[in-house]
């Protein structure tokens, strides 16, 4: 599945290039909702594929973080 490899690609970054990542999509996630309140978002299934994203990226980090 997509996920599945997604989280494989997540699974083999380090943990600042994970946090960098958990930035861009969290700053990707307020550019959406900001564009679904003017109108202008045509596909407003792309909020919930990035919400589910950035709880992937944090599940990574918390699994990094406990293996230490």
């Amino acid at each position: 599945m997509k996920s599945d490899k997604y989280l494989e690609d997540l699974r083999a970054k380090s943990g600042t290039e994970l946090k960098v990542d958990l930035t861009a999509a969290k700053k990707e996630l307020f550019n959406l909702r900001f564009q679904n309140a003017t109108n202008q978002l045509d596909n407003s299934s792309r909020i919930k594929e990035v919400r589910r994203n950035i709880a992937r990226i944090q599940t990574v980090i918390t699994e990094k973080s406990a293996e230490a």
